[in-house]
Formats: structure tokens, sequence, C-alpha cells
């Protein structure tokens, strides 16, 4: 069944063109690579090899990528690099026949009748990657020359020279740098054939290192998100690899890093072969998507899925990345994004190991809204909804396995804590009013995921009783009263309070003049302005409301919000409505809640959609067809990925992050929840 995707010359007939499309490749513990299918780096987190030295966090930049020159012995040369630079752009992307992403990236170029083909792979669970070449010579010999590019930086920032200025080891085909800024980390690159010159083309015995630069490589995606989007590379060497006429030749490239103490990754590297490791990169992702069902879109979507599913060093289990290439592990996200990702794909015990991860730092009752990205640093716990979705996670987790056991041994005493903070009060304001129903924030508090604070400017302050935290704090008492009665416990103490929660809510929250939910209630007002949190009480397990009203709410939510990639985060008939997500940062802070769609909103659309439809056959037919407008965007942008949002009118360009945790979770959930059980 057909997955991979293959892009010939129509999708790069320019350099800008080529670098809007791009690929990512993942290893398990929080590293990554990332470029363009024309091989042109094009932001500051492009890279062959972003490493990961206390998974998933503390990220540097390594390995940023590799030029290649073809040198012929009729003297006949051809430059296969693509990319921008200040005053310069290289077009080597007009030697490329084709990209293929299969679940690795090859590069096909052709120049006359010599045929250079490049993969790209990444050893799981290893900070290495590897770059494998196949050369198919014509009548003519030659040498390729690769030129690889080192920095050693966090990823998203440029590399200044006094950070290029690595120490240097060369013994046979093994190349050590240690970076300038961090004397305890070592970086190794290996050919497994040619030899290594210096940049003014002599043997390295004849010559010192001379820290070669590349200067003023140019970034035009962060340019226009407000940037410089300026970097330099430190290329001191070339690998020089000859070829005979008609010959068939095979080499790889290998690069790690690993921190002093821990020499372990040495000793791999100098027995690695890089063609296994690209093979094995690929045949654990179509073992994943061997799970799913025999649908093309369902086998994407899974392969999607792993990028984000990686271990925790700090527990020894796994996590969820909340989005690339900028993000860490995120307890909202993760809450929301964890039935897709693992339940719907049969990854029943990583689902476990991210559970249980979470329980161990639960404070006060609230579980961490922000895993920072170095592991020196503490989580934060600014939310007041990441806590109600993990009943949530607890309670599709049954569904799916019936596993009580685990929920009781790992997970229950955790969800009576949360239920009793937020029942007595917590930080941040949380707590029940007297009428059972949940309010939280003051101030400068985002607690919400509607969460952009500019200074002291809140741009959606949604202090008060939340729409959707009460819809999801009723839901957390019923799951509890489910949990306690499963395991012999008086469950009246969390049916009382939910019977309460039922009472009020529709007389708080019901908007009869726009035939949906008020967003947020205070004491002095009703906030009236139409967003989409309102579509989880409808999508949510256990219903608020009458079957008319979650009718009304997702018609009107269709009209004024739905995108086909994605829900508007407000209506476009309102005054404050941003329809562009774009620019310096300032600008799209103050449009990313007020406009802007979500893809990952578009799970509780469907789900919702659905419902209030009874399945019909028309609405499985019309669910079908909103989650397969993402198939689409997954041919665009990171190819087989669903960004984090898009703009509010004419949803179409990738924003924000490239591949997003809970939209790819929530698409996949919906079509396997909602439309492939149901169809005819």
């Amino acid at each position: 069944m057909q997955t991979k995707y293959r892009l010939g010359r129509s999708s790069f007939r320019t350099l800008e063109e080529g670098m809007e499309k791009e690929w990512l490749v993942t290893n398990g513990i929080g590293g990554f690579a990332n470029g363009s299918i024309i091989g042109a780096n094009h932001r500051l987190f492009s890279s062959y090899l972003i490493a990961s030295f206390h998974a998933p966090v503390d990220r540097k930049i390594i390995w940023s990528g590799t030029h290649e020159k073809l040198i012929m012995d009729n003297q006949k040369e051809a430059d296969l690099t693509a990319q921008a630079h200040v005053g310069e752009t290289k077009d080597g992307y007009k030697y490329l026949n084709n990209f293929v992403l299969d679940v690795v990236p090859s590069y096909t170029y052709q120049v006359d009748d010599v045929i250079v083909k490049k993969t790209i792979g990444m050893a799981f669970g290893k900070n290495v990657t590897a770059v494998t070449y196949e050369i198919e010579a014509g009548k003519t010999g030659g040498q390729l020359y690769v030129t690889p590019l080192f920095k050693f930086t966090s990823p998203g920032e440029g590399a200044t020279k006094e950070e290029l200025a690595f120490k240097m080891e060369i013994t046979d085909k093994k190349l050590t740098l240690v970076p300038p800024v961090d004397n305890n980390k070592r970086i190794q690159f290996l050919t497994s054939e040619g030899t290594y010159f210096d940049r003014k083309e002599l043997p390295v015995s004849m010559a010192t290192p001379n820290y070669l630069i590349e200067e003023n490589t140019y970034y035009p995606i962060e340019n226009r998100t407000g940037y410089r989007g300026l970097d330099n590379h430190a290329t001191p060497y070339d690998v020089v690899v000859s070829y005979k006429p008609y010959e068939k030749k095979k080499f790889f490239l290998l690069c790690g890093a690993w921190d002093l103490e821990d020499g372990s990754l040495e000793e791999y590297l100098d027995q690695a072969d890089g063609f296994a490791i690209v093979e094995e990169c690929k045949e654990r992702v179509y073992g994943l998507m061997d799970k799913m069902p025999e649908d093309s879109f369902a086998r994407r979507l899974a392969w999607s899925a792993d990028h984000f599913i990686v271990e925790r060093e700090s527990t020894g289990l796994k996590t969820v990345l909340a989005g690339y290439p900028w993000f860490m592990d995120w307890g909202r996200d993760t809450m929301i994004a964890l039935q897709g990702l693992t339940l719907c794909t049969g990854r029943f015990q990583d689902a476990r190991e991210i559970l249980e991860s979470f329980s161990k730092y639960v404070k006060d009752g609230m579980i961490p809204n922000v895993f920072p990205n170095s592991a020196k640093e503490e989580p934060m716990y600014n939310t007041i909804d990441a806590s109600l979705w993990y009943f949530y996670s607890a309670y599709k987790y049954i569904e799916y396995t019936n596993d009580y056991d685990f929920v009781k041994e790992k997970l229950y005493s955790c969800l009576k804590d949360i239920i009793e903070a937020y029942k007595n009060g917590t930080h941040f304001s949380i707590k029940m009013d007297e009428d059972g129903l949940v309010q939280g924030g003051s101030d400068l508090d985002q607690l919400t995921w509607m969460d952009v604070r500019v200074g002291d400017l809140v741009v959606t302050p949604r202090h008060g009783k939340a729409v959707e935290i009460n819809a999801l704090w009723y839901n957390a008492l019923r799951i509890m009263e489910m949990f306690s009665e499963k395991f012999g416990e008086d469950a009246s103490y969390y049916n009382n309070m939910a019977e309460q929660v039922k009472k009020v809510y529709a007389d708080t929250f019901w908007n009869e003049e726009e035939g949906c939910l008020y967003d947020v209630v205070t004491k002095d007002q009703k906030d009236g302005a139409v967003r989409p949190n309102q579509i989880w009480v409808v999508s949510l397990p256990f219903s608020l409301l009458s079957k008319e009203q979650e009718k009304q709410i997702v018609d009107t939510v269709y009209e004024q919000l739905y995108t086909p990639y994605g829900m508007r985060s407000l209506s476009n008939r309102d005054a404050e409505y941003k329809k562009e997500y774009i620019g310096k940062l300032l600008n799209r802070d103050l449009a990313y809640h007020m406009g802007t769609s979500w893809g990952f909103i578009s799970g509780g659309f469907i789900t919702a959609y659905c419902k209030v439809n009874d399945y019909s056959k028309d609405a499985i037919e019309r669910a079908e067809e909103m989650c397969r407008c993402f198939e689409d965007h997954m041919q665009d942008g990171c190819l087989n990925g669903i960004a984090e949002i898009f703009d509010g009118d004419f949803a179409c360009t990738s924003r924000g992050c490239f591949n997003q945790a809970w939209s790819i979770g929530e698409v996949l959930r919906a079509y396997m929840e909602d439309v492939l059980p149901h169809k005819e």
C-alpha cells in the first residue's frame, strides 16, 4: 500500500518553492533531522543531526548538512548544492531529478550520465545520523566532493565564528571535533570511503586544520517571521570519493555526539554501517504502520505519530513531544494527543508509560504544563486544563484496554489528589465555586490553551469559569465515579458533585441569542465571543446539554469557525478577528488565538459533528471528507505532517510548528474512531 511521497521537478521549479516543503526524521530520544526537499537549509532548525543529550531535552545542532560537488575526469564540474546566502544563491536543485520520502528522505541527482543518490536516516535511540551515497557512473570517471557543515548551538540559534573554532583530530577516516563552548562534548564524523582534504584542496597530511567557515547562510522562513535568518558553519574538510567509468559505488557518512563520560557511542560508531541504519529506520516504522488497517491515510498518520513518542530520561518512561521543531513535552498537549498517538495505533505500553511518567510530576493536584528545554530546570505548572485532560486520557485508556489494574496501581491516587485540589483550591486561584463549577486565573495568569501573554498584555484573558474547563471538570467527576465503583469505593461523593455541575451548567453558559455557549463567565459578565472551546462540551464522553443544544453548537461552530485545515480560534465575524498569522513575533502573538486556525480542534469537531448527526451515512461521508482535507495538507509543508496552525482566512500554508502532536493525534483519533468503524 502506497505511503511514500515522491516529488519531481514540478514541486521545486525555484529555490523558494523547493524550500516550502520539508521532511522530518526522529530518533526516539528527542533528537531529529530536518531539511527541505531540495536539500537547502531553510530554517535555523535545519540539520541532519540535532542531538538530545538528556532525552528529550538539552538539544544541540551538530551536523547541519552536506554540500556535494561532482568533478569529472572530462573537467566538467557540477555543484549539487542548493542554498541561499547573502549575495549568492546556489541552484544545484536543477540537477535534482526527484525527491522521495519513504520514512527516510532520498535525493536523486543526475549530471549527464552520472546518477548520485543520497539518503538520510537516524539510529533509533542514539544521537547518530547516517547519510548514504550511491553513485552510478557513466562513461567518464570522476570524484564526488562532500562538504559536511558543523556547528554546536541550540536549535533555533545561529552560530558565531567564535563558536565554530572546533578542536579537531583526524585518524584515518574518522574526524573528532570538540566544541569550543563545551569541552565535555564529543562529535565524531566518519566516512566509509574516500579521503579527507582540507578546503584548500591539500591532503590533511600536508596541512594543519584551518577552520574554514561558510558564512552568511540565509534562511528565508526565519526572515519572514521577523528574524535575521543568518547562520555560519564550520566547513574544515571535504570528503573526496573517486569513481571509475561505469562503476557503481556505495559509501556512507556517520556523525554522532555524546557526553565525554559516556564513550559507548564511539564504539557503536566504529562498528556501524550507514546503510543498515537507514534500513533499520525504515523497517521499524513500517512495522508500526503494519499494525494499522489497510488504509494509506491511517498508515501515514501512524508513521507521523511515531515522531512524537520519545524517552524521558528523568522518569525512564515515554513522553510526548508537543511539536517540531521547538516544543518539548507539554502536559495539555500530551493528554489531548495521547489517544490518537498511542491508543489508535495499538501502542498500549507507550500509553501506560506516558500516563505514569506524568503521574510522577503531579504537584498540588496539577500536572506540568511545560517541561523546559534543559534537564536542570524545573517544570512549570501554569495550566488549569492539563490535569483535567489527564482524566480523559485515563478513561480512553480503559476504553481501549480494560486495564483497570494499571489505573488503580499507578494513576488512581493521583486522580483523587487532583479532584481534591480543584475542589478545595490550589495554585493560580483554581478552585471549585459554591455552585460546583471550577474557576481559575487572575491578573497575568494564562491557564487555558489560549495562553499568549506579551509582557503585561494578556491577549486572551479567560479568568473565571471557562466553558471547556467545566465540561472537563464534569467529565473528570463522572470518570472518578466510574473508577470508584470499579474499585469498590463509595461513588456518591463524585456523583453528587457531578450532578451539581450538570444542574447549573446550561443556565450558566447557554447563549440563547447566538445558539451556542458563552466562552467564559464571571460574576460580572459573560463573554459572548464565538470560540471553538465549546465544541469539547459536545465531543467529550459525558454530556451536559440537551441534544438540541448540542446540535445548535455544532451548527454555529461549523458556520463561523470551520476551515478545511482546522478551526478558527475566534469567529471571523468578530471585530477582533485576525485573519493572518504572519510577520514579526508581536503580530503573530496577537493573532495566535484571535482567529488563527488550529488543526487539533478539528478532531473534537469531527467527533461532535458525527455525534449530533447520529453517525448517519451522510455525516460519516462528510466527516471523512474533513479528515482527508488533512491528507492533502500532508503533501505540503512538512511532508507527512500536520502543522500546528494556519491562517484564519484561506487556511493553507503551514504556520507555527511544522508538525504538531495534537494535530496528528486528534485527526488520527477522529478518523479511526468516528469515520472508519462507521463506513459502509
